[in-house]
């Protein structure tokens, strides 16, 4: 019979999480990136009882490439500084930085869907995974000089998330993923060497985190045309520029997966909000992914972005059980929801493994 983590548990685990980041020691960017990935990966491949979870280095690699691909871009319209490129750490450039910039510069790559393609992607793995290896999976457990390795442990391929951990991180996802991003974003406002970069520029979320501009209007466009310029949820007309909205909402899950993008009235957008959507969307859009599989990973190359529907899957039948246990409801339409039961997750869990 599976064991699961107590309240208790639970709490105590928060409580050390918060003490690391208020009193580590942050001279990077690294260990925010590192934090988020290990959360991430619970999310998509961990579990909710004791078990630890075996985690290889190059896993953690791609996930650190995912999150900084956009930040070896210049920030705003800014050239004079380093090209514009926003400085991670208090010294020189962060080599994951200078490996990315350096893979885009040989390969002419802009979107990370086609860079995940190139043969030359597995070389850049390797690099970073190195360097993770060597800084911040080493230091990241470090509280005032002191090693508190409550999180994971080393092993000769990566590191193993200690019995309970996965768990940690699969409930409080979406708070360590505020509290993590809202450092990350001071530790770069606080960089003296940043100041004429930024500016009086107010979108450093958006630079960091966020779908760039360019690739939601690819992505808008080519969804609109699969959906006969439909309304993902109300199913009218859209004859406006359609919004482009995540699925699973991205306050729950923050980064992009084409699967998990739909188009819809702006009206509906907004209804919906940061709320998961009820039953009868989520079998519309289980049937979206599977019936739509060659499309939407034209649609991830065309826009750059990432096609991956096992992991979009695994990350929704999450979403919902944590809704179901937390007693939330799903939207519908404008002021109409539903409870979240069992039937969610379980008519997703029918679609993991089919969709590849």
């Amino acid at each position: 019979m599976a064991q699961y983590p107590s309240a208790d548990e639970h709490l105590a685990f928060l409580v050390k999480l918060q003490r690391l980041l208020n009193e580590g020691d942050f001279t990077a960017t690294y260990k925010f990136a590192l934090l988020m990935a290990l959360a991430d990966i619970a999310v998509e491949r961990g579990h909710d009882d004791v078990r630890d979870l075996e985690i290889p280095m190059r896993d953690i690699a791609e996930k650190f490439i995912d999150y900084y691909w956009q930040q070896t871009m210049p920030y705003g319209q800014t050239r004079s500084i380093d090209n514009g490129i926003l400085s991670q750490n208090s010294g020189a450039t962060a080599k994951v930085i200078s490996d990315i910039r350096a893979f885009r510069e040989a390969t002419g790559l802009n979107g990370i869907g086609r860079a995940k393609q190139a043969n030359a992607f597995q070389k850049l793995i390797t690099a970073v995974a190195q360097t993770v290896s060597r800084q911040p999976v080493t230091y990241f457990q470090n509280v005032v000089g002191m090693s508190d390795p409550f999180v994971y442990e080393r092993t000769p391929i990566g590191v193993r998330l200690k019995p309970t951990v996965s768990s940690h991180l699969r409930k409080f996802h979406g708070l360590i993923q505020h509290m993590t991003r809202d450092r990350w974003i001071r530790h770069i406002k606080n960089n003296k060497r940043n100041i004429p970069i930024l500016g009086r520029q107010d979108d450093l979320h958006e630079f960091l985190f966020e779908t760039n501009r360019q690739s939601l209007v690819i992505v808008g466009a080519n969804l609109s045309k699969l959906s006969n310029r439909r309304c993902f949820y109300c199913g009218s007309p859209i004859t406006k520029t359609p919004d482009v909205d995540h699925f699973i909402p991205f306050s729950m899950y923050g980064r992009d997966i084409a699967q998990n993008f739909v188009v819809a009235h702006g009206a509906c957008n907004r209804s919906k909000s940061d709320v998961l959507a009820a039953k009868q969307h989520v079998d519309n859009w289980l049937e979206q992914i599977n019936r739509r599989k060659d499309d939407i990973n034209q649609i991830a190359h065309d826009a750059g972005l990432i096609s991956d529907s096992q992991t979009i899957l695994s990350v929704a039948k999450w979403s919902y059980q944590q809704g179901h246990d937390a007693g939330a409801h799903a939207w519908v339409r404008k002021g109409e929801f539903e409870q979240i039961d069992a039937n969610y997750s379980a008519v997703i869990n029918t679609m993991v493994g089919c969709c590849n």
